[in-house]
């Protein structure tokens, strides 16, 4: 099963840019949808934005999309997630995570049900 591991978080000011990867390891089918969530403490976790494998066109959550860039590369039989976050504000503080889903959708689905296999998470912290 794909293995997913995530680095990057950390402690951010407010305003600062962050960026989250993730690494994908065996796999086994040749497109995915691969996506970041992120979870607040005693929420459910919540889409940020995913992307196909196979370069197709991301989808983002409302809230984000001004501030938040996915993008996604496949080397050496790995396939890379990334999250390129500006203008960082306190309420990104979350644990975010990296999740796969192989996939025959054009789109992909920012739903959590709708992913296989996550990461362990990452945290972000975003102070003032």
């Amino acid at each position: 099963a794909p293995q997913l591991q995530e680095s990057g978080g950390g402690s951010v000011q407010t305003g600062g840019d962050l960026r989250l990867s993730c690494s994908c390891s065996g796999y086994t089918y040749s497109r995915y949808c691969m996506g970041w969530f992120r979870q607040y403490p005693g929420h459910e976790r919540e889409g940020v934005a995913a992307i196909p494998t196979d370069g197709g066109v991301p989808t983002y959550a409302d809230s984000v999309k001004d501030r938040f860039t996915i993008s996604q590369v496949t080397a050496e039989n790995t396939m890379y997630l990334y999250l390129e976050i500006k203008d960082l504000k306190p309420e990104d503080t979350a644990m975010y995570y990296c999740a796969a889903i192989s996939t025959f959708r054009e789109r992909c689905v920012l739903e959590s049900t709708n992913f296989s296999y996550w990461g362990q998470g990452t945290q972000v912290n975003v102070s003032n």
